[in-house]
């Protein structure tokens, strides 16, 4: 069977239009797109001698008359696997960090602060195969190997680096978790964060691995500004990406695994509605490549059993409170991004568009804590007509109330009839 050659990059595709077009189709689908920046030569040097990809943007705000620019500069890194799935547990570990390491050098030549690896950057993306041996041997507690090899190149090189890991809470019985480890400039660790959403979703069947996440939506107070992370499938929860945004976010990482046959048209989309809705950068990171695992596996979906569940399809960007973006890293090759940001950018579009002043917070609780209860009942009101129309009585109009909830500790009417609907 001959292998499917994957596209290169969706801008591969744009760069095929004429010049007069496109200019425009980049407008209608990237926004004002950011100046692109020369590639300082040491980054460029890396990239040639160890074939990666390094781009180098920056996003412009308006200058402020009673604020300074806080000028940060943001990167990712997207890398396949370097080692075969077959190979000693260690060996593919420390070649992934090898690689890694290759990848963080150029960054710091292109002037990062702040940089974001993809989701469980440690290990093959193993979750699909449901096996638990050899794969949880990869699960590692917060202050673990990899934590002490990234702090030594945040200290070389004072920036603040998101580390995703397969985390094993020793403390607790060895819970697995799929948890972000935030390393600070001086090599320290600020904290870490637990991934929220667990898919169950086609051969990602990650609840056979670690739990739902138990740490709310941390928002980590850095050198370089107030930064989250919303671990993978957590993109296609509106929410998650919101209480990031109320917990203060400026820059929300997106580290994630996922393949081009399942969510590839959602990609581009999600990182930028948040950073929209909710005011604040947003860094999309995926890896790349095609992972062979040993034994088949299958999906639950009648198809016939693989060894691979597609391909990973990188494409990592940067997208800015006014949902413009830079354009993507590859679809097939290793690489880095690393954009310039003012986070005054933040406010100003939060000016310009009022969102967080005209959103509505207190009828959101409310209804969602009713929507939570077993005895919810959707407010819909329904057409009359629709009955009559069916050869059938007029159903009755009902206008439901909204449900109003009063602080903790304190009863309110419908509380009080709740209350003794439950008991009753």
């Amino acid at each position: 069977m001959t292998q499917k050659t994957e596209l290169v990059s969706l801008e591969s595709l744009l760069d095929k239009l004429p010049e007069e077009d496109r200019a425009e189709a980049y407008r209608i689908l990237y926004g004002k797109l950011p100046d692109e920046l020369p590639i300082p030569a040491p980054a460029q040097a890396l990239a040639t001698e160890h074939d990666f990809d390094v781009a180098l943007y920056r996003f412009n705000a308006a200058p402020e008359q009673r604020r300074p620019p806080r000028i940060v500069r943001v990167g990712a890194i997207q890398t396949r696997i370097v080692e075969p799935t077959t190979a000693p547990v260690e060996a593919q570990f420390q070649a992934i960090c090898q690689r890694t390491e290759q990848l963080v050098h150029a960054a710091a030549a292109m002037g990062c602060n702040v940089l974001g690896l993809q989701e469980a950057w440690t290990m093959p993306f193993a979750f699909c195969t449901r096996e638990k041996h050899p794969w949880l041997e990869f699960a590692e507690p917060v202050d673990g190997p990899s934590t002490r090899f990234l702090a030594r190149l945040a200290r070389m090189y004072d920036m603040v680096i998101v580390s995703p890991i397969l985390e094993r809470d020793e403390v607790h019985g060895g819970t697995i978790h799929n948890t972000a480890v935030v390393i600070g400039n001086r090599g320290n660790v600020i904290g870490f964060h637990r991934k929220n959403h667990i898919p169950r979703v086609g051969d990602f069947n990650e609840s056979t691995y670690y739990m739902e996440g138990d740490t709310g939506h941390p928002v980590f107070a850095t050198q370089y500004g107030k930064v989250g992370i919303n671990i993978c499938y957590g993109r296609h929860h509106p929410l998650n990406w919101l209480m990031f945004g109320i917990n203060g976010a400026e820059i929300v990482f997106n580290p994630s695994a996922t393949v081009g046959a399942l969510s590839e048209p959602l990609w581009p989309i999600e990182a930028r509605c948040a950073a929209i809705a909710n005011n604040y950068f947003a860094v999309g990171i995926n890896r790349i490549g095609t992972e062979s695992f040993p034994n088949a596996f299958t999906s639950g979906d009648g198809k016939a059993a693989h060894h691979d569940f597609g391909h990973f399809y990188g494409s990592s960007y940067v997208t800015a409170p006014d949902g413009s973006r830079t354009p993507g890293l590859s679809r097939t090759r290793d690489g880095v991004i690393v954009s310039e940001i003012d986070l005054n950018h933040c406010r100003q579009v939060r000016d310009k568009w009022g969102f967080q002043m005209t959103q509505r917070l207190p009828e959101y609780a409310e209804w969602l804590t009713a929507a939570a209860r077993r005895d919810f009942e959707p407010q819909v009101i329904s057409d009359p007509g629709l009955g009559a129309d069916n050869g059938r009585e007029p159903l009755a109009v009902q206008h439901r109330p909204v449900p109003r909830l009063a602080a903790p500790g304190v009863a309110t009417e419908g509380a009080a009839r709740a209350r003794q609907a439950d008991e009753a």
